[in-house]
């Protein structure tokens, strides 16, 4: 009988003890799956809204993926405050950032009427870019490494089935579920809102060359981008603003395939000579053809920055879901279409170091 007893209490203890391991070894794999190797680390993040707003906004919860550099750190917490302010429901900021403007970011953040946003804080480490990107000597500083973070979607928001990117040079004015709530046909694995097709292209200005197909943005004398069979009158997009379902990118290798044209074109300069719009673009369309499905183009009217001039009508302006000040005349600078829009949802800094050029302090009222 003794020896029945002290079997049954070995084997408890070993199930225990069994039991205790498997825990350790999730735990640590949900720790280790926190630190990507690509160099996209965590910061901080704040888990959970104050009850009495967690009560007035909806369970749902939504992730956004927004750069923030330094010298643009006030267009991210203008896009950031109009998002917020336009949606009931449970948004999750992903501000994707390099090291030295954290502390900025975070104060400006945490000392304003954004204190209650949820948001994650992420360190970008332009190290992965080694070798994908072909920088020129004499223009080092032109290269801006965050605008490649919405190709790492995944490594930033490792646990969301679907993500919404937006640059910061856009202000929302409709609640941002909407667009979360894009259809994506299956196998597609995100949703752009189309040039040529789009609201925006009706009222854009005339003589802009191919900045709408894929011959402004890809060189088709090259023998590679020919082997692709892509024509090149096909419509392009503007991914400056669209949702990802991150289980299909995930499935497809969107990030791999990406960097793969990266590095073709650091070695076979495959780009338009004569590119209109980002570096950014050129693996999206190729990535992309003919495989992605469409936002409302009223989530993404953009050119606001093309000119300083007023191509819209204030009509038009009101009734858009998205704004997007693409180009050069941004909002916070001296001259920019409609900056009086942008500023009704810039909070000032409390540092003080990133200033309007041309102010209007009557915008700034809290909305």
């Amino acid at each position: 009988v003794n020896i029945s007893i002290l079997i049954v209490a070995v084997v408890i203890f070993l199930l225990v003890i069994h039991h205790n391991f498997l825990g350790l070894s999730d735990f640590l794999k949900r720790e280790l799956s926190d630190s990507s190797p690509l160099g996209l680390q965590p910061i901080d993040f704040i888990p959970a809204v104050p009850q009495r707003l967690a009560d007035e906004r909806n369970d749902k919860e939504i992730s956004v993926v927004i750069a923030a550099s330094d010298e643009r750190l006030g267009g991210a917490i203008a896009a950031i405050n109009s998002i917020y302010h336009h949606t009931r429901s449970n948004v999750v900021f992903h501000i994707v950032t390099l090291n030295d403007t954290v502390d900025h970011l975070r104060l400006w953040l945490s000392n304003t009427a954004l204190k209650h946003l949820r948001y994650r804080i992420l360190d970008f480490d332009p190290g992965v870019l080694e070798g994908k990107v072909q920088v020129d000597p004499q223009k080092a500083d032109t290269l801006k490494p965050l605008t490649f973070a919405r190709f790492y979607l995944p490594n930033l928001v490792p646990y969301a089935e679907k993500v919404i990117y937006v640059d910061d040079d856009i202000i929302v004015q409709d609640d941002i579920l909407e667009l979360y709530n894009t259809p994506l046909k299956p196998g597609h694995a995100a949703a752009f809102s189309d040039d040529c097709d789009s609201t925006t292209n009706k009222v854009a200005l005339r003589g802009a060359g191919n900045q709408y197909n894929y011959i402004g943005f890809l060189d088709y004398k090259k023998e590679t981008i020919r082997k692709l069979a892509m024509k090149a009158n096909t419509c392009s997009f503007n991914p400056g603003v669209f949702v990802a379902n991150l289980t299909e990118w995930k499935l497809q290798n969107i990030t791999k395939q990406l960097e793969k044209w990266m590095a073709l074109n650091v070695v076979e300069e495959l780009y338009s000579r004569t590119l209109a719009g980002s570096i950014t673009t050129p693996p999206l369309l190729i990535v992309f053809y003919k495989q992605h499905s469409n936002i409302d183009p009223m989530w993404n009217v953009r050119h606001l920055g093309s000119s300083a001039g007023k191509r819209y009508s204030p009509q038009f302006v009101k009734a858009a879901k998205l704004l997007h000040w693409n180009g050069h005349f941004k909002p916070w600078g001296r001259t920019a279409s409609y900056a009086e829009v942008w500023e009704k949802w810039y909070v000032p800094d409390p540092t003080g170091k990133f200033s309007l050029i041309r102010r209007h302090p009557e915008a700034y009222e809290a909305k």
